[in-house]
């Protein structure tokens, strides 16, 4: 009866180490994560992304600090989670900031393009 007790005390205390184990190692990816989540956040920054995208940025800065909270009450799954999502609405706020620079050059664009054909219209009416 002695000897079951220990065999079952070693088998609780490996089983909390490799939970533990689990649990680290879980800890790695989702700091990773946040800190991706983070550097795509600058870059839709950088592009404009708070200027034309505000929505996709105030969302993606959200989820972003959910991530930092989850990380910190050590909740890697849900940092994860929060992280992953925060670095999609960064780069949907990046490519929403690029159309709509790509769509303001191309009317400056068709505007010269106009005016130019204007300006030959009247050369050759003269």
């Amino acid at each position: 009866m002695k000897l079951t007790k220990s065999w079952l005390s070693v088998a609780c205390i490996v089983g909390i180490m490799t939970l533990g184990a689990c649990t680290s190692s879980l800890k790695a990816p989702a700091t990773a994560d946040v800190a991706v989540s983070q550097a795509a956040i600058d870059n839709a920054n950088s592009a404009d992304g708070t200027e034309f995208a505000p929505v996709d940025m105030r969302a993606a800065r959200a989820k972003l600090v959910l991530a930092k909270q989850a990380l910190a009450a050590k909740d890697y799954k849900a940092a994860t989670d929060y992280a992953n999502q925060a670095q999609a609405d960064a780069k949907l706020a990046q490519a929403k900031a690029g159309s709509a620079k790509a769509q303001a050059v191309s009317a400056t664009l068709q505007e010269d393009i106009r005016v130019l054909r204007v300006e030959l219209d009247r050369a050759a009416t003269q």
